[in-house]
């Protein structure tokens, strides 16, 4: 679906060009823009693949299994349909550890991981369960204490001081996952009483 709209916002975008006699800058964006597109790719790719390969090596040393151990009780908390020691437990704390660090792209795996022990579990199976929409609403307002990729273009970008972004990044993402969290209980809490 999002394709579609891609395709048709860059297809009025050329049309609209061509009418208004502007073909050329749109040529001349596609080349240029397409360089800078590729030198950004290039400065940020070291630093996920740092930090890709830092979580790698605490997934295989078993560091992430300790951290899962330790969140244990917390996600049991907040997620009381999932059964003590189910391996979606494990993947959450996981998906958790990466978002905190600022790693959407080593978060997903974990994610759909967790996703699909969770439709393992989910009395039905064409709708979302609590503990999907809980993990779902967790992963996208998920707390990040280092902000990676943000760094990463900031740096790209020249910025003066690219740090600086940290603790409103951090306090920011609190008050969203608090936010969001205190929003899925009031409405799970809604939907028992019904």
């Amino acid at each position: 679906m999002v394709s579609y709209i891609w395709f048709f916002l860059i297809g009025i975008g050329i049309i609209y060009s061509f009418l208004t006699g502007n073909l050329n800058a749109v040529n001349d964006s596609i080349l240029t823009n397409g360089t800078k597109a590729l030198e950004l790719v290039m400065s940020i790719l070291p630093i996920i693949v740092l930090w890709t390969g830092i979580m790698k090596i605490a997934e295989e040393s078993g560091l992430l299994k300790k951290f899962a151990s330790v969140v244990e009780p917390f996600l049991s908390k907040l997620f009381p349909d999932i059964p003590k020691g189910n391996a979606a437990l494990g993947f959450i704390a996981s998906n958790i550890a990466a978002n905190m660090l600022g790693l959407g792209s080593a978060a997903t795996p974990f994610g759909l991981k967790a996703m699909s022990e969770l439709q393992k579990i989910n009395p039905k199976k064409d709708t979302a369960s609590r503990p999907m929409i809980t993990f779902l609403v967790l992963n996208t307002a998920g707390v990040t204490l280092v902000p990676t990729t943000v760094l990463a273009l900031r740096i790209a970008h020249g910025s003066a001081n690219p740090s600086e972004i940290i603790m409103p990044g951090i306090i920011a993402t609190f008050c969203s996952s608090l936010g969001g969290l205190l929003l899925d209980y009031i409405i799970r809490k809604k939907g028992s009483k019904l």
